[in-house]
């Protein structure tokens, strides 16, 4: 394959400039930052997730809470969370895990986190904030993938692009932020009709339909970059005594090995990138709730 996309280089040399901000500016601040996570339910893939992120604020220095309420909580009991946490000076950002159990609405909660604290960048005010161009938390994993591609020079002026997903969390702000980037952009999905045609004329495709092995050669023109969001375990084997998974993407990569001209693994590439930015957006917020000049400006779309 011609050029690998690291998120995972990228993601340990933003985690070193992060803890020498931290290191540098605590005293200034006169704490560090801190960054509280909400998980409702004992969902497995939830677990890791949240896991993840608590080492990761730990090696650069973010003082990182779980609150971890029970999948039977009461709607007034995660809203009660939210509000304290909203009202906590030591809290720069509050994320709430998502997915929720069953029965729970997201948009409710997502809506009572207080959009300065919104370090998911999945506030109803900081996605109009992005659809206007104004400044404000980004949501994660899109951000993730526009530093990536700044990383590696990868000019998105002019290119023709399609997003494949319209999800709020991933699809939706990634052609935002792609056509902030003046790329010309289009968002396919579940019910777009000849997505082989639609795919083989973009220079750059981003991949979050969240399908296993949903993309092949036949979406793929020559010298295509590829960005695969997707994560998923799949079977490799199973007997009564073991089952094996392995991960895989949306995308089957060895199968379009030859034809692109970058792409992003899986894991090591999105994923990383994702748990970086969501550091990068709870320094900026403890920056600007503690009056200092942002030092993080130029890694937000």
């Amino acid at each position: 394959m011609k050029n690998i996309l690291d998120g995972k280089k990228l993601a340990a040399e933003l985690e070193l400039r992060l803890k020498q901000d931290i290191d540098h500016l605590s005293g200034i601040a006169g704490r560090r930052p801190g960054l509280a996570v909400i998980r409702v339910g004992d969902d497995a893939a939830s677990g890791v997730y949240v896991s993840n992120k608590e080492k990761a604020c730990k090696r650069v220095g973010i003082e990182s809470s779980l609150f971890h309420l029970k999948a039977d909580s009461s709607i007034g009991e995660i809203l009660e969370t939210i509000t304290s946490l909203n009202n906590d000076l030591n809290v720069d950002g509050i994320l709430l895990q998502l997915p929720l159990p069953k029965g729970f609405d997201e948009k409710q909660f997502l809506k009572a986190i207080d959009p300065e604290k919104d370090v998911d960048g999945l506030h109803t005010m900081n996605l109009g904030r992005l659809l206007k161009g104004e400044e404000g938390p980004r949501s994660c994993t899109p951000a993730g993938i526009m530093a990536l591609l700044r990383y590696n020079n990868i000019s998105l002026e002019g290119k023709k692009v399609v997003v494949i997903g319209r999800s709020i969390l991933v699809g939706k702000p990634m052609a935002l932020m792609l056509q902030a980037a003046n790329a010309t952009v289009t968002v396919a999905h579940s019910k777009t009709r000849n997505l082989t045609e639609v795919t083989n004329q973009a220079d750059l495709i981003v991949v979050a339909a969240g399908k296993p092995h949903f993309i092949g050669s036949e979406h793929i023109g020559a010298d295509t970059i590829v960005i695969d969001v997707g994560i998923h375990r799949i079977p490799i084997s199973t007997n009564l005594m073991e089952s094996k998974f392995k991960l895989c993407g949306d995308v089957r990569a060895k199968e379009i090995a030859s034809k692109v001209r970058a792409i992003t693994p899986v894991p090591g590439g999105v994923g990383p990138m994702t748990v970086a930015m969501l550091l990068v957006n709870t320094v900026s917020r403890w920056q600007y709730h503690c009056g200092l000049s942002s030092t993080v400006s130029d890694l937000l779309p």
